[in-house]
């Protein structure tokens, strides 16, 4: 799953799919420092799906790739 990530937002949250960029939005209010940003959002995926979330890559960027395991 292809997301990408406006870090220091007010609230975290999973936004809408961005067809242009074959993207869904994602809003995390953690900042893109220290690891921060990433592990917010593997915490909100995990807990949406009730499952397993691993960042796949783009570790230093905000377009990531999930996979979300069974």
């Amino acid at each position: 799953m292809n997301i990408i990530v406006r870090p220091n937002a007010e609230k975290n949250a999973i936004g809408k799919y961005d067809e242009a960029r074959d993207a869904i939005r994602v809003n995390i209010k953690a900042p893109p420092e220290d690891n921060k940003a990433n592990i917010e959002v593997i915490r909100l995926f995990s807990k949406e799906t009730g499952k397993k979330v691993k960042i796949v890559s783009g570790f230093t960027s905000k377009r990531k790739c999930l996979k979300i395991e069974d």
